[in-house]
C-alpha cells in the first residue's frame, strides 16, 4: 500500500526485504527509504531488523509504525510496551514546522495499529506528533533526514496521509515525479527483449485483464514470436471461452491457440475439497498443458504469465517476511521442475496500474473494465468437491448475479461481484412441496487493488431480484445469502 501511494504520485518505488545490505541499497541509488509497519515488536525474538548502515547512506529515511520503532531502537532510543494500545482511529496533533507536515492541518484523524511506544527518542530527534495515548506519535531529525510516524499515512483512513507521503517524497527526498506508464512500457519492452532474445514465448491467456495486458505488452516487444494459448479448463463462466476467442483473434489480433482441456481438469479435481490442493492441481495442470502445446511450436523457451504483485505477496514470502495467505495459481501452483522459463512483465504492478498500462497499450475498454476473475476459475467458488452438476448450478446463479448487477448500472463501480456455491443444503418450501437444496452466497466488494476490500451495500431491490431469480430459475438452489465480510479479516474469494 505504501508503494501504491507513492506510485500514484508518479514516484517509482521498489519493495525490498529488510535483510538487504546497506551496500546493496546504495548500488540501487535510491533517493529515499521507507521502513514499513509490521506485526512484530522490536523486542520479539527473531523480529525483523535492518542493516544499521542504512541510516548512514546520506538519504532520507521514514519509519512507519514498526519502522519507527526499529529506527528508534537502532539509533539508541528506548522502545517500551504501551499500557494503552491503539488500534483503529486516533487523533494526533502534528508540528507544522516539520517537513512531513508542511501544509497539513495541525489536528489529524489517522489510523493506528500498535502496541509499543517510544519511551525516549534517539539523540538529535524531536517529537513531531502526539496523541492522547502516545506522547511520541512522530519523531524527526531534520539534519539527517530521518523521520518516524506511529500511524499509517498509506491507508485511506488517515486524513492527509497522501499529503504526508507527498511531503516526504518531494519535499524531503526531492523526487521528480516522472514515473509514468509510457515510461514503464518503454522500459518493459527493453527488459522483455533482453530476457527473451530471439526466443519464442507462449502466454497463458485467460481473457482477464492481467493476462491480456501482459500479452499485448509482450506482442509489442517481440511481435509474432509470441503465441497465446487459451485453455478452456471447464471452470469458466457460461459462454466465456467463445467470447475470449472472438475478442483476441478478431479485436486484438493476437496469435491464439485454443485448447479444450475441461475433461482433464475435472478428472484431476475429482473428490478434492481442500482449496490449497485445488489451486495447486489447477496451476500445475495449466503449466503441463502449456508445455505440451509449446512443444508443438519450434523454439519456444518461455512461458509468460500475468502475475501481479498482490498475487505474489499473498502466496509466498516474497521480498520480505509477508505471511502466506493463499497460493495463487500463477505462483503457488508451479511445479518445481518446469521446462519453460517464466516471463512476468506485470509482476510488480497492482491491478489499477495494470488497467492504466492497458489503456496506454490500446487494449479495448470492454476488456479492461472486466471485473477480476480468479485463475482457478469457478473451482474456488465451489466450496467442496467440483463436479459437472455443481458447475452448472454455479454458472447459472453467477450469470444472474452478473446480469442484475449490470442492469442496475453497478458493474463498473464494483471491484468484484459473483456467486459462491456452499457445501450445505437447507430445507425450503416451493410450490407447497418440501425441498432440500443448495445454498448460494452472493459476494460484492469495493476495492482499489485487491489488498483490502469492503462489502458493497447493494440496494435491497437489487438483492431481492438476484435472490428471486436464482431461486426461481436455477434448479438445485432454494436459499440465497449475502456476504457482508470485509478483507481483512476475510478474503475476497471464499477459497
Amino acid at each position: 500500500m505504501i508503494a501504491r501511494r507513492l506510485r500514484e504520485l508518479s514516484v517509482y518505488t521498489e519493495i525490498v526485504p529488510p535483510t538487504i545490505a546497506a551496500a546493496d541499497l546504495k548500488h540501487r541509488h535510491p533517493i529515499g527509504l521507507i521502513l514499513s509497519g509490521g506485526p512484530s515488536s522490536v523486542s520479539d525474538a527473531g523480529a525483523p531488523t535492518v542493516d544499521p548502515g542504512v541510516f548512514d547512506l546520506g538519504i532520507p529515511v521514514l519509519g512507519i509504525c514498526y519502522g519507527m520503532m526499529l529506527m528508534t531502537h537502532a539509533l539508541g532510543g528506548v522502545v517500551g510496551r504501551a499500557t494503552s494500545r491503539e488500534y483503529g482511529h486516533a487523533d494526533v496533533t502534528v508540528d507544522g514546522d516539520v517537513a512531513l507536515f508542511k501544509d497539513v492541518p495541525s489536528h489529524l484523524r489517522v489510523w493506528a495499529s500498535h502496541g509499543d511506544f517510544i519511551e525516549q527518542a534517539p539523540e538529535g530527534f524531536v517529537t513531531s506528533a502526539t496523541s492522547a495515548n502516545a506522547p511520541v506519535a512522530g519523531i524527526a531529525c531534520a539534519d539527517r533526514g530521518l523521520y518516524g510516524l506511529l500511524f499509517h499515512p498509506e491507508v485511506v483512513h488517515s486524513a492527509s496521509g497522501t499529503d504526508i507521503l507527498r511531503n516526504f517524497a518531494f519535499g524531503v527526498c526531492r523526487a521528480r515525479g516522472d514515473w509514468t506508464m509510457a515510461g514503464f512500457v518503454e522500459e518493459s519492452v527493453a527488459k522483455i527483449r533482453a530476457q527473451v532474445g530471439q526466443g519464442r514465448v507462449v502466454c497463458g491467456l485467460s481473457g482477464g485483464v492481467d493476462s491480456t495486458v501482459a500479452a499485448v505488452l509482450l506482442h509489442r516487444a517481440i511481435g509474432d514470436r509470441l503465441t497465446c494459448i487459451f485453455v478452456d479448463n471447464g471452470l469458466l463462466r457460461g459462454g466465456e471461452a467463445e467470447e475470449v476467442v472472438r475478442t483476441f483473434r478478431d479485436a486484438i489480433g493476437l496469435r491464439l491457440d485454443f485448447v479444450d482441456a475441461s475433461t482433464r481438469f475435472l478428472e484431476a479435481l475429482a473428490g478434492v475439497e481442500d482449496p490449497e490442493r485445488k489451486r495447486k492441481i489447477i496451476g500445475e495442470l495449466f503449466v503441463r498443458i502449456f508445455e505440451e502445446e509449446a512443444r508443438k511450436i519450434p523454439g519456444v523457451g518461455f512461458l509468460a504469465q500475468g502475475t501481479l504483485y498482490p498475487d505474489v505477496i499473498e502466496s509466498v514470502s516474497f521480498k520480505g517476511p509477508s505471511a502466506v495467505i493463499k497460493s495463487h495459481h500463477n505462483v503457488g501452483g508451479l511445479p518445481e521442475r518446469m521446462h519453460l522459463k517464466l516471463v512476468e512483465p506485470l509482476r510488480e504492478l497492482f491491478k489499477d496500474e495494470v488497467r492504466e498500462l492497458g489503456r496506454e497499450l490500446g487494449v479495448p475498454a470492454r476488456v479492461l473494465e472486466r471485473q477480476p476473475f480468479p485463475g482457478p476459475g469457478l473451482a474456488v467458488r465451489i466450496i467442496g468437491p467440483v463436479t459437472g452438476e455443481r458447475l452448472r448450478v454455479l454458472r447459472e446463479a453467477d450469470a444472474i448475479v452478473d446480469a442484475e448487477i449490470r442492469a442496475a448500472g453497478l458493474y463498473e463501480s464494483i471491484w468484484q461481484s459473483f456467486a459462491v456455491l456452499l457445501p450445505i443444503k437447507t430445507v425450503g418450501v416451493m410450490g407447497d412441496f418440501r425441498t432440500y437444496e443448495n445454498v448460494v452466497a452472493v459476494r460484492a466488494v469495493h476495492s482499489q487493488d485487491g489488498m483490502t476490500a469492503d462489502w458493497v451495500r447493494l440496494p435491497y431491490d437489487v438483492l431481492q431480484r438476484i435472490s428471486t431469480r436464482i431461486i426461481n430459475e436455477v434448479k438445485g438452489i432454494n436459499r440465497v445469502a449475502y456476504d457482508i465480510s470485509s478483507k481483512p479479516p476475510g478474503t475476497i474469494e471464499w477459497e
